[in-house]
């Protein structure tokens, strides 16, 4: 059963991941799935399943919507990356379920840090600090 509380982060959670969604295009793995963890105690598996199940359904339609309608959006290339996602997501979550949570929290980690210094370092060099 949900609490009043549980209810209220998680609406806050899909708030916070749906507008950093809409600016950065990002939302499940940066955000929902470590709030998840974090703040409601998820583990590492149930977080990163809950968060894909999140995406089931069209995944910002809304904002997709907008983003095509000032012509922001390559059809052909989404239809693409999506198909693709679809087999790689099949073999990620194969793979996901073979190694220890604490395995996987480190990758996680590794990963999202790994990201945050390439744009970083990117933004740096545009500005002329690098």
């Amino acid at each position: 059963m949900i609490t009043t509380s549980t209810l209220l982060i998680l609406i806050i959670i899909g708030l916070i991941a749906g507008i950093l969604s809409g600016i950065f295009g990002i939302g499940g793995g940066i955000v929902i799935v470590p709030a998840l963890i974090y703040i409601l105690g998820f583990t590492q598996h149930r977080a990163t399943g809950t968060s894909l199940a999140v995406l089931l359904p069209p995944v910002g339609l809304i904002a997709v919507l907008e983003y095509y309608r000032h012509g922001h959006v390559d059809l052909k290339a989404a239809l693409i990356i999506a198909v693709a996602l679809i087999i790689g997501a099949w073999f990620g979550a194969i793979l996901a379920n073979k190694l220890s949570g604490a395995i996987l929290r480190m990758a996680f980690g590794i990963f999202v840090v790994s990201i945050g210094f390439y744009i970083i370092y990117g933004a740096a060099k545009k500005m002329g600090w690098l």
